[in-house]
């Protein structure tokens, strides 16, 4: 039995849901393989989204305007944008279905949604998958071709019904990659960074892109005494910056895109970041989130729903009041030295229910 999952390179999230899905698969016995849904499109197409998106964001408010007033209610705009990253996609899906039949198609970026419910029909016994954490999946996730949506909340199930009220949505917990379930234990983990015992110590990052201003946020940390473990991800002119700071402020760690985060947060006491599925592996280890509001659109209502779930506070994007928000965050919090304090048993259990409802459970098995 072979699953097909189709991530998407913008941002780091899609890539760890597929991960996650793709490891649990494998334990059923499946056979996976996970395609860039931007790179399906081809390298032009692919490099014009991006820049696109990237252009969205780097303007104040445009980004927000688009998605509140596009993607979240399938607005004109919306559908052309579909339509457009369809015309690419669709053909390469296809070509790499005949090439590679699948049995499951699970899709976690909106693009890769969007091409699978175009050609679904052409493959009766392929069951699609949708796995949306966003707490507002927008417009394009939704295609009345899918089998079964997967969702991480009450209020995801309730937006997507919105486009296709008859939708087969089952309710799953976030899942996190295998490594964050491996953790070392706090003490452990501030020998090998060489943080000493006892010392107030933040996690700071702003996804795989680096967004925010964490150059002058790490510089008012360190300058207030708090062990900094600043990642500055795909971000290069920010990881420079990092390290010409960490040269005046030791007790700033600069770090690049990296693979030791597991790490990095069970050395923290405090995780500070933008919202996300990062906020789900911090909750693994057991650390507090000050969560930063420098994702706009879908970001700004994933932070609202963060607050919701606990063990987080809103926290200023200004030097001075992140400051203030992690020295109160580091006086009323106490975090768990032990290696993780949640296992991936609701999401294994959840996500084999899933499959079952689909009918594959017993195949899987197999």
């Amino acid at each position: 039995m072979k699953a097909l999952l189709l991530s998407g390179s913008i941002g780091m999230g899609h890539d760890v849901m597929a991960e996650a899905c793709a490891v649990s698969l494998r334990e059923r016995g499946w056979q996976t393989e996970t395609l860039d849904s931007m790179r399906l499109m081809g390298p032009s197409a692919s490099g014009l989204g991006e820049r696109v998106f990237r252009g969205l964001l780097a303007v104040p408010g445009m980004y927000d305007a688009f998605h509140f007033e596009q993607l979240r209610t399938g607005g004109r705009l919306a559908q052309v944008a579909e339509r457009a990253s369809a015309k690419y996609a669709v053909p390469a899906l296809r070509d790499e279905l005949a090439d590679r039949p699948a049995e499951l198609v699970i899709s976690v970026f909106a693009t890769g949604a969007a091409a699978t419910g175009r050609i679904k029909a052409e493959h009766p016994g392929m069951r699609t998958v949708v796995f949306c954490t966003d707490v507002c999946p927008h417009r394009l996730w939704v295609h009345e071709s899918t089998d079964l949506y997967l969702v991480t909340s009450q209020a995801a199930a309730g937006f997507i019904r919105c486009f296709h009220p008859e939708a087969e949505i089952a309710i799953v917990p976030a899942p996190a990659r295998p490594q964050f379930y491996k953790a070392p234990t706090q003490q452990d983990a501030r020998i090998a960074l060489d943080v000493p015992a006892g010392e107030p110590c933040v996690l700071l990052m702003g996804g795989s892109w680096g967004m925010g201003p964490l150059l002058e946020l790490a510089e008012e940390l360190g300058r207030a005494g708090i062990y900094t473990l600043a990642v500055a991800g795909r971000n290069t002119s920010m990881a420079d910056g990092l390290q010409k700071l960490h040269e005046r402020q030791p007790r700033v760690v600069p770090f690049g895109f990296t693979d030791r985060i597991p790490e990095l947060m069970a050395a923290s006491d405090v995780v500070i970041t933008s919202s996300g599925d990062t906020c789900s592996e911090a909750r693994v280890i057991g650390r507090e989130l000050l969560l930063l509001d420098v994702v706009p659109g879908h970001g700004r209502e994933n932070l609202q729903h963060e607050l919701e779930r606990g063990g987080a506070a809103a926290a200023p994007s200004d030097p001075a009041g992140l400051r203030r928000a992690v020295v109160a965050a580091l006086a009323r919090v106490s975090p768990p030295t032990e290696r993780v304090v949640q296992t991936p048993d609701a999401w294994e259990q959840a996500f084999g229910d899933a499959l079952t409802r689909i009918g594959l459970g017993s195949a899987a098995a197999q």
